[in-house]
């Protein structure tokens, strides 16, 4: 019994601090007070919230805290890039 508390509140932990680290969209105007850190593409969604999703997810996994999409292809399967700020 006592396993499964430690392990639930593990995950729980684990799931606060993943989103508190989640990059965020960011719009054309707060970006320019942000610092420049690159750009990220993904392909292979098949709806836009999933092409977010999957633009947001390199973001964070690049250090990013926000992101800001700057193209979207709608042919076949999605794909598009995000400049990436810190």
């Amino acid at each position: 019994m006592k396993t499964i508390k430690t392990t639930l509140a593990a995950l729980a932990l684990s799931a606060l601090s993943f989103g508190a680290f989640a990059a965020q969209p960011v719009s054309a105007s707060a970006a320019q007070n942000l610092q420049e850190v690159g750009v990220v593409s993904a392909q292979g969604a098949s709806t836009l919230d999933g092409l977010e999703a999957k633009l947001a997810a390199k973001a964070s996994e690049a250090g990013a805290s926000s992101y800001m999409i700057t193209s979207a292809n709608t042919h076949g399967k999605m794909s598009g890039t995000a400049v990436i700020y810190k």
